[in-house]
């Protein structure tokens, strides 16, 4: 992301109260939360500029499987991570302790941190912590073992299998990289996980309890035993991932990681800290209906609460980054909910899905979305919706069709709609 510095005097941030009453946010004890640092691994890139390059560029990172069996799977694509060595990161030790998961957040992590200039050191590490999203956790580490013991006839596994598999692995390690003694622990809520994470550490921030979070997500699900378990939901594409398009078939799975340093807003800027982006609400709901079929109506609940908690009217949003799958369920339905959600506001909204170049990380996925966010509100480039070919009237939004579009927005939503009918949607603005 190219830096940018604003001359501008900060105003309080208002919070829309009941009733539509404004009040200054400091008048209920609330803090701003800066965006002071961006990491990832991902099918398009191993770092951010890499993973901006290929939005704007709208290159898919969809490619054929690479992994062990692959030929006994009937779904044989995904956004896989190429040339991936531990090696060139880590030392042998921590190859057996770290799951793939763990260290593509390790690896994303590192470069948030780097990229913030934080150090913690003293005070600022027992008031910083983290909290992190995954579906599928350690799901190699599974993978492999069951393998050794059930295929294989082994009567013994590594004494660090359960520690390397275990969901809360990534961000215990990422403490420990890092010392931080706040408050840390993992969120797993299938495909929102990484945005109910962000959401909690922006409320932890926000409400004081911690100074800074690490936060985002990771998934590393791409494994004979990952894609196989998915096959059966029926779900998957074998070609491509086209959301919004009416011939669309399905949703291609990827891997990786994005990482995040939230930051109380006013010790960003009192140690001059280029802000990224501020997040500024943050809502979640559940359907309460079906543990796959989507509800709009439970989708609007966490898109109009985002608003509310950010205290933006719905003309303010420039751009969503919608959940956006490809299956023909999710896609209608988050049409119709941000339709209702928007009213008429909703045919000037740009709403793509970067999922049809990254695939869809699962737990991880909201994590390397709020890239594409991020670059909207600083760098006034709108991610693409890649593979679009027919219109859809029941997805009749301005999907970004293709290519790229510059364009200057304040304020932007990031959709995020899973399995269970668990519903997390987080909003940002311009600094």
């Amino acid at each position: 992301m190219s830096p940018k510095k604003s001359g501008k005097k900060t105003m309080p941030r208002t919070v829309r109260a009941a009733g539509d009453t404004v009040a200054p946010q400091g008048a209920q004890g609330l803090r701003r939360v800066a965006v002071t640092g961006a990491g990832t691994i991902n099918a398009l890139g191993h770092d951010v500029p890499s993973t901006l390059s290929a939005f704007r560029e709208g290159r898919c990172g969809i490619t054929a499987l690479n992994f062990r069996d692959v030929d006994r799977l009937s779904i044989q694509i995904g956004a896989q991570v190429h040339d991936w060595r531990p090696e060139d990161y880590f030392n042998r030790q921590q190859i057996l302790l770290y799951d793939k998961f763990t260290q593509f957040t390790l690896l994303a992590a590192k470069q948030a941190v780097a990229q913030s200039g934080l150090e913690f050191e003293g005070a600022l590490g027992l008031r910083s912590g983290v909290i992190l999203g995954t579906a599928g956790g350690g799901l190699n580490t599974w993978d492999e073992n069951y393998r050794a013991v059930y295929e294989e006839g082994k009567n013994r596994v590594h004494p660090f299998v359960v520690p390397k598999l275990m969901n809360n692995a990534a961000a215990s390690h990422t403490s420990i990289e890092f010392g931080l003694r706040g408050p840390s622990f993992t969120v797993a809520t299938a495909c929102a996980s990484s945005n109910h994470a962000m959401g909690l550490a922006f409320q932890m921030v926000r409400s004081g309890a911690a100074q800074v979070m690490l936060t985002g997500g990771s998934e590393a699900m791409l494994c004979f035993g990952g894609v196989k378990a998915w096959e059966g939901l029926r779900v998957m594409s074998k070609d491509a991932c086209r959301p919004f398009s009416a011939n669309r078939n399905g949703m291609v799975q990827g891997e990786g990681a994005g990482v995040f340093v939230f930051e109380d807003y006013d010790h960003a800027r009192a140690r001059g800290a280029d802000i990224l982006a501020e997040v500024v609400g943050f809502a979640m709901s559940s359907d309460a209906q079906d543990i796959v079929m989507p509800s709009a109506q439970g989708a609007e609940r966490a898109i109009t609460g985002a608003l509310h908690d950010a205290g933006l009217a719905p003309e303010q949003i420039g751009y969503i980054n919608a959940h956006g799958t490809g299956t023909a369920a999710n896609d209608k339905t988050e049409c119709a909910a941000v339709a209702h959600a928007f009213g008429h506001h909703a045919d000037r909204l740009m709403i793509s899905s970067t999922k049809s170049m990254h695939g869809h990380l699962i737990g991880g996925t909201g994590a390397v979305e709020l890239l594409a966010c991020i670059m909207a509100l600083r760098d006034g480039v709108i991610a693409p919706t890649i593979g679009y070919q027919e219109p859809d009237p029941e997805c009749a939004l301005d999907v970004v069709p293709n290519e790229a579009r510059d364009a200057k927005v304040d304020a932007v939503l990031s959709n995020a709609f899973a399995f269970g009918g668990l519903n997390a949607v987080i909003a940002l603005r311009r600094v």
